[in-house]
């Protein structure tokens, strides 16, 4: 079984030895595609992948030279994956790489296959995570279903589930969309324990004070009502 692992880059110059080096680890417990993708990034993103990557026969580098977006990114990294199992996670070591590793033996270990793998945060700030119950309590009244997390990482589905998939978002929405069209098509979610650090490098590249926090929220709830009634 071959997995293959999406990392969007924007501006992770800093974060890239490290996150190259644990993925490494992990590229010795199982068979793995890591496809690290520079989403457009403005600093030395691209020398320092470049460098990095060279010597890793399991890495594949995108190189996309103007950012459209998060979700943008994601996809298209996607698209290049081979694995019989996709996804995608962070690229600012927030998320462990050994995730993926403990991703895969929940795969050997379930009963079926059609399973939609994702991540459930824990040792969040207090603000963050009070605003995720928040968003978990709307999106699960909209939707009706159980829906909580929504942005934890990482996510891993079945290469056919990605292949069959259209119209998705650009943005930030990427992960609800994913979300909600497993849940549409009656995938298993299995939610996976992961923890939650201090970036070590950079800083985030949406909640940047209150107003990036609003505008965020803002969004996704637009997004949210145009997709519970359209899909």
């Amino acid at each position: 079984m071959k997995i293959s692992i999406v990392t969007p880059c924007y501006n992770e110059a800093a974060n890239i030895p490290e996150l190259i080096n644990r993925f490494s680890k992990v590229s010795k417990k199982l068979n793995l595609e890591l496809v690290i993708v520079n989403n457009g990034s403005t600093d030395n993103t691209v020398s320092v992948l470049t460098d990095h990557a060279k010597p890793h026969d399991f890495i594949k580098v995108v190189d996309i030279p103007v950012n459209k977006g998060y979700g943008f990114g994601i996809t298209e990294g996607l698209k290049q994956c081979t694995g019989d199992f996709i996804g995608w996670t962070h690229a600012d070591l927030q998320t462990d790489p050994m995730d993926i590793y403990r991703a895969y033996q929940i795969l050997l270990e379930s009963e079926t296959l059609q399973v939609y793998i994702k991540g459930r945060r824990s040792g969040r700030p207090l603000l963050d995570t009070i605003l995720s119950i928040g968003m978990s309590i709307f999106e699960t009244l909209l939707f009706q279903k159980k829906i909580y997390e929504i942005n934890a990482q990482p996510n891993i589905f079945p290469a056919y589930f990605f292949k069959a998939m259209k119209n998705y978002p650009n943005d930030f929405s990427l992960d609800l969309f994913f979300y909600t069209e497993a849940i549409k098509k009656d995938l298993k979610i299995i939610r996976m324990k992961t923890l939650f650090p201090s970036r070590l490098h950079g800083a985030s590249k949406w909640n940047k004070g209150p107003m990036s926090v609003v505008k965020f929220i803002t969004r996704v709830v637009v997004f949210s009502i145009k997709r519970r009634f359209t899909y």
